[in-house]
């Protein structure tokens, strides 16, 4: 039987497919690497030990999964019921056997894979609705679920370091960041931010109608993208060479 192949033919979306399941192999290796005894242990998200990180990457590959099965059945499926349904799952599932919370990683990530690689290429463009209640093409979940995996394999302290992260990825979670910021600016009273990494000849990140009024920062890229994924400000400096306060929230 020939093996099946993905149905898109945007080679956009072709090369998303493939960071995000570069990501996924990043991620499953650094949880694999995780003893038994290692699941109940901290993560490096405050809020969250192993357990319940785990669980909520595995639930977010199930619920990115309804959103393309949305896509390609036509028939509404949503993220989660509720935000309270999404947390109480996380809760429930974090208390799950050590094996069965691996199975979960593996099973929901393979079907997710599969429905991507199953979406017909004319779908791909079909509109679903996330769990902060925008609309996007379903080509958006690929994005949604590189940046799940990539960031929270850094999370489970295993290792993982933003340093691992191919350069096209730091670019795009730049530019998410700093799209993110630059929507809420007036509502939050956010600064404009000029990034520079010094590992790519002090080139500017993002550009700004006005320099003079943005805060500079310099960094490599990866510890740019640390520090703007909330991550901790090592090796983020201010133009005067002071380390830098803590970023804005993302999401």
């Amino acid at each position: 039987m020939a093996a099946r192949t993905d149905q898109v033919t945007d080679p956009a979306i072709a090369a998303a497919l493939l960071l995000a399941r570069r990501g996924q192999a990043y991620y499953s290796r650094k949880l694999n690497e995780l003893s038994d005894a290692d699941f109940d242990g901290p993560s490096l998200l405050g809020d969250w030990d192993r357990r319940h990180l785990i669980a909520h990457v595995g639930l977010n590959a199930r619920a990115i999964t309804r959103l393309v099965e949305w896509a390609r059945t036509g028939v509404e499926t949503p993220m989660y019921a509720s935000r309270e349904q999404r947390g109480e799952e996380i809760e429930f599932s974090a208390t799950l056997p050590t094996q069965a919370l691996r199975n979960l990683s593996d099973h929901a990530a393979i079907h997710l894979t599969v429905e991507w690689r199953d979406l017909p290429a004319e779908a791909w463009s079909n509109e679903v609705r996330t769990g902060q209640g925008r609309i996007v093409p379903v080509s958006e979940t690929v994005w949604m679920r590189t940046r799940e995996v990539w960031i929270h394999a850094v999370d489970l302290g295993n290792g993982a370091r933003f340093e691992d992260f191919p350069p096209e990825l730091l670019d795009a979670l730049l530019a998410d960041i700093l799209g993110a910021w630059d929507r809420r600016r007036e509502a939050e009273g956010l600064p404009v931010y000029l990034l520079e990494a010094v590992d790519r000849g002090g080139r500017a990140v993002n550009t700004v109608p006005d320099a003079t009024t943005a805060v500079t920062l310099r960094g490599t890229a990866a510890a740019l993208v640390r520090w703007a994924t909330g991550r901790g400000t090592d090796g983020v400096l201010t133009a005067d060479g002071e380390p830098a306060a803590p970023a804005p929230r993302w999401l």
